[in-house]
């Protein structure tokens, strides 16, 4: 039987409480109540050190996401956070020049 992928709020909490709350700022109250749900499936893997990103869903790597893709910019107070939301399901989450999350 196949492991689950754990909860990103459980790992990174802080993480998921700002992203619900810019959300909410930005009119996204569906995606503001998703966040709290979503996996951590694999990081992004790009060996940036600038980088921390996260996939939240099953997706090739470097493909396009296609039809039903939007990004969701945020405004965080430091760095950046944009989300890849397809048909209303956060599939990426970019996090950019942050701080270092501890898990």
């Amino acid at each position: 039987m196949e492991q689950a992928h754990p909860l990103v709020r459980d790992i990174f909490p802080d993480l998921v409480a700002e992203l619900a709350t810019l959300l909410e700022k930005e009119g996204e109250h569906e995606l503001a109540i998703s966040v709290r749900d979503v996996h951590l499936v694999g990081e992004c893997g790009c060996g940036d050190d600038f980088c921390q990103s996260i996939r939240t869903a099953d997706h090739p790597p470097g493909q396009p996401f296609g039809p039903g893709h939007r990004c969701v910019p945020l405004t965080p107070s430091k760095g950046m956070l944009i989300l890849d939301v397809v048909y209303g399901q956060i599939m990426y989450i970019e996090i950019i020049d942050r701080p270092p999350m501890r898990r």
